[in-house]
């Protein structure tokens, strides 16, 4: 891997609290913006773009927040603004004026490139656009700022106006520019465009070049790889892809191809293994769930189901592997599915932390106990807790025994005022004794969970720390009615872990009692408690 010889001969350039920003559904607070630029700085990059001051009273107060209390270790803070409004000086220009309020170091100022918008969205001429950029990067340099020019469309510009595209271009670094990025804003271009305009931009103006892309081919990381194949230095994208639309650039993706793929050390040394790790703790700020798809840091990079997989991954993980997962921070997990053989269930046991023992035939037993379930619906792929269950029940020959769940009843009912509430009675025998407990809830789930919980506390006082989490329910093979198959999935935490157990039956609340019992189960498991 080469080095990086100074941390600003290769720029990683985030845009999440701006860009990224602006996907639909994603509203961030300014404590969301300081949380997420923390996380950042702790993965290394070299530039926050923190937002437009001025524009909104949330981005002017997180401006002025990070001024006087933030101190980043890695990255520095960016502005991000417009050039001045046609025919007013620069230093006339409130927007301006509020980057520099801003005591940002950096502004990237974003400007017209694209000869059609200049005409129809800035209502001006070309000359004055270029006037434009000029007074503005002028007047932010007197001031002791470093610029940046994202040139907006330029590659639609290009297509359109080559000569006026590489004239902004020619005017943004004549006026002192430190760089400009190229910005595929409606994200329509593919690799190949890219890589060429890029030289062309390179060989005719020899400005320092970055890239900016949108998702909206599909293309974005191949684009922004493009890019640097063809001499750009500066990578801008944003944490986990956020984006309006289809969104930007996913900047882990970009990082991780830089290191592992191209030898481009771009972060300080150890970070990568990072990224795993600050994804999914954006993810929970942000409120968006993670996709488990998400190349290098999903949950799914380095899953597998085949048996096939399996047994090859068994004699050499590289052999279905395009990389270590524990360079950017995730692991390798084997999936347990119909389709997995003997090699799949040892390695997912070794994965768990379990012992087979001598008698190998377990496998075997095992791997014939998974698919017959599954013909009958469940599935064990999201649901390791219930798998570990059936597994440690294997070895030891007979179900792990804390408790026996005799007889369970829920009702629903509303009352005169429109409330709607539900209850849950069990009878339950543990350690020789048998119990009868209550419970209530907003559902029968609910209900039965607390009744479950309040009739064994007495005797596993650990399981007041229990709380359901998460509750999903399917109808399986899209048969609908009563008689229709129902898949249920249950979270629970213990406040240090969470777990997930399934439950199978044509009643669904059946099936979620059976998977609260594996729920309760595993977490007596967890709290040490030797089964009966």
């Amino acid at each position: 891997m080469s080095p990086l010889t100074s941390p600003d001969s290769f720029h990683i350039y985030d845009t999440t609290l701006r860009d990224g920003a602006q996907q639909e559904g994603l509203n961030l607070s300014v404590q969301d913006k300081l949380t997420i630029a923390k996380h950042l700085d702790d993965l290394g990059v070299g530039f926050i773009e923190g937002g437009w001051p001025g524009a909104n009273p949330k981005d002017t107060e997180f401006f002025a927040r990070v001024a006087k209390k933030i101190k980043f270790k890695n990255a520095q803070f960016v502005a991000f603004g417009a050039t001045r409004r046609p025919l007013v000086k620069a230093g006339d220009d409130p927007q301006v004026s509020a980057l520099l309020d801003s005591e940002a170091p950096i502004v990237t100022l974003v400007a017209k490139s694209h000869d059609i918008h200049v005409d129809l969205a800035l209502k001006t001429d070309l000359t004055e656009n270029l006037a434009m950029i000029r007074d503005t990067i002028t007047h932010l340099k007197n001031h002791g700022r470093r610029v940046f020019l994202d040139a907006e469309h330029f590659f639609d510009g290009f297509r359109s106006n080559r000569a006026y595209a590489l004239e902004v271009i020619q005017t943004s670094m004549a006026a002192g520019a430190d760089l400009v990025a190229l910005c595929d804003t409606n994200g329509g271009a593919l690799p190949d465009e890219i890589s060429e305009v890029v030289n062309n931009v390179i060989g005719a103006t020899s400005a320092r070049v970055g890239i900016h892309c949108h998702n909206d081919a599909g293309c974005a990381v191949a684009n922004s790889l493009a890019a640097v194949h063809a001499g750009a230095t500066h990578v801008q994208g944003t944490l986990n892809g956020y984006g309006e639309r289809t969104g930007n650039a996913d900047l882990l993706t970009i990082i991780a191809n830089l290191e592992l793929k191209l030898g481009k050390k771009v972060l300080p040394t150890g970070l990568l293994k990072e990224a795993f790790r600050i994804s999914h703790a954006v993810a929970e700020v942000t409120n968006i769930a993670p996709s488990a798809r998400q190349p290098y840091v999903g949950l799914s990079a380095f899953a597998h189901k085949a048996g096939l997989h399996a047994s090859a991954i068994k004699v050499d993980p590289a052999l279905y592997q395009h990389t270590d997962p524990a360079e950017v921070g995730n692991d390798m997990r084997m999936l347990v599915s119909d389709m997995a053989g003997r090699a799949s269930i040892e390695l997912k046991s070794q994965e768990l932390g379990i012992d087979i023992g001598p008698d190998r035939e377990v496998l075997g037993r095992v791997v014939e106990r998974v698919k017959d379930l599954e013909s009958h619906g469940y599935t064990f792929e999201a649901a390791d807790a219930s798998f570990e269950l059936l597994l440690r029940a294997e070895i030891a020959g007979a179900k792990l025994h804390f408790f026996t769940v005799d007889e369970w009843s829920t009702t629903v009912y509303k009352s005169v005022d429109g409330v709607v509430t539900s209850r849950a009675s069990v009878k339950i025998t543990a350690r020789g004794k048998s119990y009868e407990a209550n419970g209530s809830g907003n559902g029968p789930v609910n209900a039965i969970d607390r009744a479950l919980r309040s009739g064994l506390e007495s005797i596993y006082p650990e399981l007041a720390i229990l709380e359901l989490t998460d509750y999903k329910v399917r109808i399986l093979e899209g048969r609908l009615g009563t008689g229709a198959v129902t898949r249920v999935l249950v979270q629970t935490s213990d406040g240090k872990a969470e777990w997930t157990t399934l439950g199978v039956h044509e009643n669904v609340i059946a099936a979620s009692e059976m998977a609260l019992e594996d729920a309760v189960t595993y977490g007596l498991l967890r709290q040490g408690i030797k089964p009966e």
